[in-house]
């Protein structure tokens, strides 16, 4: 049978042996019969490449890659902060600070949407490709951003800066599952996201010296330099280490013998296009309703809304039914798919990003318009998540190193300090509490987090062998793409039902007039001395708004002890995935 004709749906997950609580030792998977100097003859050619460069490089070779797979991180961390920072700004400079979560949704459906692309890339073509691939999409993207000079166009580049950042980050991961092994997986990933604890405090300054300075589109113009000179030399390390193998006759010789028409009908299958479009479209006409329905005259009841609805969930239900009994080439085993402990963790990424993108949105407004701080102390407040998370989660990765399980630190810390911090913050997010309150609801939700990432994604790659890694990650991370869609699409609803409201029946009346101008500008509201009847009526419009949100987000944790419970008390040192020199 050739690779083409393989039918992937024949690799099996793990057995259901019981109650939830079961205690599995998974052993090895499909490759531990493989000698670790040889490739796996049943893999995919980009699987067998990056198999064949861990067997033939050097250590060195692998610390030189973490080391850029760190200063990647630290010039996305820079980026990500600061992009998040203006972009109240950047919305409001169109007279459309309402649509601050709105311009986020498509962008973040397409780029979970993608990465199965980006996944089929890395796995059929190579790691390189598929990361080369991420770095142009994620410049022109950032050039356009930085070039846009309409709320319509910033939407649109938005979808190229997430779907080429999203995607390139998303390659290091499998870059990092593909160099270590799954029980020191967790620490060289909290490694790798280590520097988000330098550049959280970047971002705020960076922002600040951008808009009172040149003006917020050359800092995406910065950028546009910084992440093409920062990601291409791991580019070129891969590739010349490939090279190398491919010398040594570690990587397997390939004749396919096809014709141009034969190589577009084998790619078409191998990437799945008709599943692609499906899903793509599928989550892309369900999430649209929720940010449509306020435009149109009849909301719910309107046509448009009513067909965006149907259609969307008519073609998710062929997606699923494509790829049970008709895709040629799935993106991951059918089989896989229904294990317990691989759909506990895409519920739990799910409402992880979920609770995130409801607290998230509109914090650093409201920090600014209600606790009166500047935008850089705003920053620095938003970035003890970061911080928090990455500290967790080198802890989370020592607790999983040394007992081997990573069930019980997820119940016990996790799932808890995210609920507890969710909590506090739907008290303490109005207006006349203290701003360190709302630093101690920071700190918990940042811990549970750090804990979740991590955890949440070994449980993931448990389950699977080393040919279904790329496709796990982009799973585990569409999840988390929609979950965080359906976030700020509930958020961007409550937000522009509530906030308006409140406005109208707060505001004194000689600002009455003003009301579309406070609602949709950032600046604007800031413009009100602070204790003024005008800027105490915004403050408790605020605070309205966001306990109805907040409300959401917590509640959504019902959903992820769930999940949690769900995964089976795999033992992740009995489990083999990787060959050659790793971690």
């Amino acid at each position: 049978m050739s690779q083409e004709e393989r039918d992937f749906s024949s690799v099996e997950a793990p057995q259901d042996k019981g109650p939830l609580s079961d205690d599995v030792e998974v052993s090895s998977g499909s490759n531990s019969n493989s000698s670790d100097d040889v490739v796996a003859p049943e893999a995919q050619p980009g699987v067998q490449n990056i198999e064949a460069v861990t067997i033939s490089w050097t250590r060195t070779a692998l610390g030189i890659a973490y080391i850029l797979i760190w200063l990647t991180y630290f010039v996305e961390g820079m980026l990500s902060g600061t992009q998040a920072a203006l972009l109240p700004y950047v919305t409001s400079a169109f007279a459309e600070h309402s649509l601050t979560p709105t311009v986020s949704v498509v962008s973040s459906v397409i780029g979970g949407c993608t990465n199965f692309t980006i996944a089929k890339i890395l796995d059929v073509f190579g790691r390189p490709q598929g990361y080369l691939v991420c770095i142009i999409i994620a410049t022109v993207g950032l050039i356009m951003m930085a070039a846009c000079r309409e709320v319509e166009a910033y939407a649109a580049a938005m979808v190229f800066y997430t779907v080429g950042n999203t995607g390139l980050q998303y390659s290091l991961s499998v870059f990092v599952a593909d160099t270590s092994s799954l029980k020191n997986r967790g620490l060289m990933q909290a490694f790798a996201y280590s520097p988000n604890m330098i550049t959280c405090w970047l971002a705020g300054p960076i922002s600040t010296g951008f808009l009172t300075g040149p003006g917020w589109p050359w800092a995406f113009g910065m950028f546009c330099i910084l992440v093409p000179a920062v990601t291409l030399p791991l580019f070129g390390l891969m590739q010349w280490n490939y090279l190398k193998a491919k010398k040594q006759n570690v990587v397997p010789a390939r004749n396919s013998g096809r014709t141009a028409f034969q190589s577009f009908i084998y790619y078409c299958r191998e990437f799945d296009a008709v599943g692609l479009i499906l899903i793509s479209a599928g989550v892309a006409l369900f999430l649209l309703p929720f940010n449509l329905w306020l435009l149109q005259p009849k909301g719910w009841a309107s046509p448009l809304i009513i067909c965006l609805l149907v259609f969307g969930v008519v073609l998710l239900i062929l997606f699923a039914l494509w790829e049970r009994f008709f895709a040629p080439v799935t993106f991951i085993p059918y089989s896989l798919l229904t294990d317990r402990t691989v759909i506990g963790a895409c519920l739990l990424s799910a409402t992880l990003f979920f609770s995130y993108f409801c607290w998230y949105s509109y914090f650093s407004s409201y920090l600014q318009v209600v606790n009166d701080l500047s935008l850089t102390d705003a920053s620095y407040v938003i970035q003890i998540y970061p911080v928090g998370s990455v500290i967790f989660s080198f802890l989370a990765g020592v607790v999983i190193h040394y007992t081997a399980r990573f069930k019980l630190v997820t119940m016990l810390f996790g799932v808890p300090l995210s609920i507890l911090g969710c909590g506090l913050m739907l008290h303490f997010r109005q207006p006349n509490q203290n701003v360190g309150y709302l630093v101690m609801c920071q700190i918990f939700i940042s811990f549970g987090a750090g804990v979740i990432i991590i955890a949440d994604e070994i449980a993931m790659l448990a389950a699977a062998s080393h040919q279904y890694i790329a496709v796990a990650l982009a799973t585990l991370g569409f999840f988390g793409n929609i979950g965080g869609a359906i976030g700020l699409t509930v958020t961007s609803a409550i937000w522009q039902n509530t906030f308006p409201k409140k406005l109208l029946e707060y505001l004194p009346a000689e600002a009455q007039p003003d009301l579309i101008t406070i609602y949709s500008d950032l600046t604007t509201q800031l413009s009100y001395p602070v204790g003024s009847p005008t800027r105490l009526a915004i403050q408790k419009a605020y605070g309205a708004a966001q306990r109805d949100i907040l409300i959401a987000s917590t509640a959504v944790w019902a959903l992820g002890i769930i999940a949690v419970l769900l995964w089976r008390n795999v033992k992740v040192s009995e489990i083999k995935q990787t060959k050659g020199h790793v971690i």
